[in-house]
């Protein structure tokens, strides 16, 4: 008599079982979209990776083929997976840190094409959290987040200032690495090096006047006019994991919305 071995997800199904039926107020369909939840926080399936097959993934669980499928509505609606016709379901892929200059007329030797700007590390320094951050970060009443001054020029011109502020110890590889190899973007090292990948962000803008100090660094003159964009990131978790305020030259702002 031979021993039939199990499928791989049937495998990874059991280290990850739906949550008791007991549960209050919770469906089946709403226990299988908290197990697959699981897995996917926990990283068995990275930024971009495609699920098992829908029939693969529900004769893994014991459930009908509806049942998973309303349990990745779930996980649908709240941003974790996005479908692609024709392709699958994918774990969403985390932002990449570009979006921001979708608000600045910054092209590149007269292009249309979006430039990066190259990125300079000011300061860095841990300190306490303020009650403000506090809250948005669910640190305690002794929790530290670490502040960065960012300098973001194109071709040796200075072009936007930010003030970033993250907790610890959750970005605690940023503290002591050397950031000459950080790159131009936060977003992909954020990833790389602290396992945080930022699903979406909210922003904030408001024409301001530049103070002496910020005028200073974007080569402006002191009191200028200037977009601030204040910045909330989160992960795919949920939670708020970045607070960010950029400045930049408000002569330089262009923002096109399309309304229908």
């Amino acid at each position: 008599m031979t021993n039939a071995i199990a499928s791989p997800d049937e495998v990874t199904a059991r280290t990850h079982p739906l949550p008791p039926a007991a549960m209050p107020g919770l469906s089946r369909y709403g226990r299988l979209a908290h197990a697959l939840r699981a897995r996917i926080l926990e990283g068995e399936w990275a930024p971009g990776d495609g699920l098992p097959a829908e029939a693969a993934l529900a004769r893994a669980y014991g459930v009908a083929l509806g049942t998973l499928r309303q349990a990745l509505a779930v996980l649908v609606d709240e941003g974790l997976l996005v479908r692609e016709q024709g392709r699958g379901t994918f774990v969403r892929r985390g932002l990449e840190g570009a979006s921001l200059l979708r608000f600045f007329r910054f092209r590149q030797d007269g292009g249309d094409a979006l430039a990066v700007p190259r990125s300079r590390i000011l300061s860095r320094a841990v300190r306490r959290a303020k009650p403000q951050e506090r809250g948005l970060f669910g640190l305690d009443a002794e929790g530290r987040v670490l502040t960065l001054r960012r300098l973001r020029s194109l071709e040796q011109q200075p072009c936007l200032l930010e003030q970033v502020v993250v907790p610890l110890p959750l970005f605690a590889p940023l503290v002591d690495s050397d950031p000459s190899g950080w790159g131009p973007l936060l977003y992909p090292l954020y990833q790389r090096l602290c396992g945080v990948v930022v699903a979406r962000a909210q922003d904030h803008l408001a024409i301001t006047r530049l103070d002496a100090t910020q005028a200073d660094w974007l080569r402006l003159p002191a009191q200028a006019p200037g977009l601030r964009v204040q910045r909330q990131a989160f992960s795919l978790a949920g939670p708020c994991i970045e607070s960010r305020t950029t400045w930049g030259d408000a002569f330089a702002f262009e923002y096109t919305a399309e309304v229908r």
